[in-house]
């Protein structure tokens, strides 16, 4: 239901939104008026804006500013207005009204089925793992995929390297599919449908890297619009957003090289985690843009779990 307290011009009184950068400064302006979250890729709202409105004419996010002195057509005014007041009123993220995000430099197709990419440890990945990773890859597994973005990544730093993804979600698996194979992938990447490490053939890896669903119980309801548009079940995990990654620690050791590592994201169950598991030597990076609550632990410590 449309908020009555929007400033939607009607669709025939837009003649005021004339060009391009009209629709950009108008767009941010509202996502400010109705208090929308930027928290899917974008820091403010002209970005988000700027992207929205260009993508949305099917012109390249990064064209010259001078592009945005251009004329906004009559014909091209309908699809901007419900651009704009999806995201404004509707709180869809852009993501998912352009049904394209992006990580690590390239585009990824996303839609609801999928979280929208957005992991700090992309960083990682930029860095190759070090210095934990001693030495290039055989064999690397992305667990609980979901668009195949952080599978894609490590492909492109690891280009000898065989990658495995993982997931539950059929739905999540299609999306992660069409992407490796957008981007000619599908000789390095491998795709498996099942939970957690279920369906995997029986070999070791020498890293394995989750952001697996760590929302817990108090914060699901609390969380911004936008995030309600996001498939809970990559969000949510029980009371104290764990119930995934007990799961997966339990397990990790049977599926570790001796000196592989899991790297996995728990957002703000990090104090849950490391209450959970204080005989564990794990790791917390800093990130240098911004993301938090991403942990390292080698396969002798997951070994623990297992006496």
């Amino acid at each position: 239901m449309q908020n009555p307290s929007i400033s939607f011009p009607h669709i025939d009184q837009t003649g005021a939104l004339k060009t391009l950068g009209d629709w950009v400064r108008f767009c941010a302006s509202q996502m400010e008026h109705q208090g929308c979250f930027y928290g899917h890729g974008f820091l403010t709202p002209w970005d988000e804006a700027r992207f929205l409105v260009l993508r949305t004419m099917k012109l390249d996010w990064d064209v010259p500013e001078a592009a945005l002195a251009a004329t906004v057509l009559s014909v091209e005014v309908d699809a901007l207005y419900q651009a704009v007041q999806s995201r404004c009123v509707s709180k869809i993220p852009t993501a998912y009204l352009l049904e394209e995000a992006w990580f690590m430099g390239e585009p990824f197709k996303v839609t609801p089925q999928v979280l929208i990419p957005r992991s700090p440890i992309a960083e990682l990945v930029a860095a190759r793992f070090a210095p934990w990773l001693m030495h290039e890859p055989a064999n690397i597994l992305d667990l609980c995929t979901g668009s195949g973005c952080l599978g894609v990544a490590m492909a492109r730093v690891f280009p000898t390297t065989a990658i495995d993804v993982s997931d539950l979600s059929h739905e999540a698996l299609s999306i992660a599919t069409e992407n490796i194979s957008d981007k000619e992938l599908g000789m390095q990447i491998q795709v498996y449908q099942g939970d957690l490490f279920a369906g995997l053939d029986e070999k070791k890896y020498d890293l394995i890297v989750s952001n697996p669903p760590y929302v817990d119980q108090d914060d699901i309801d609390d969380m911004p619009e936008e995030f309600h548009h996001e498939p809970r079940m990559g969000l949510a995990a029980g009371k104290d957003g764990l119930d995934l990654v007990h799961k997966m620690m339990a397990q990790a050791a049977s599926f570790l090289t001796d000196g592989g590592w899991l790297v996995c994201e728990v957002g703000n169950s990090a104090v849950a985690m490391m209450d959970a598991y204080p005989q564990l030597e794990m790791i917390w990076p800093e990130f240098e843009h911004g993301g938090h609550g991403v942990f390292i632990v080698s396969a002798v410590e997951l070994q623990k779990l297992q006496n």
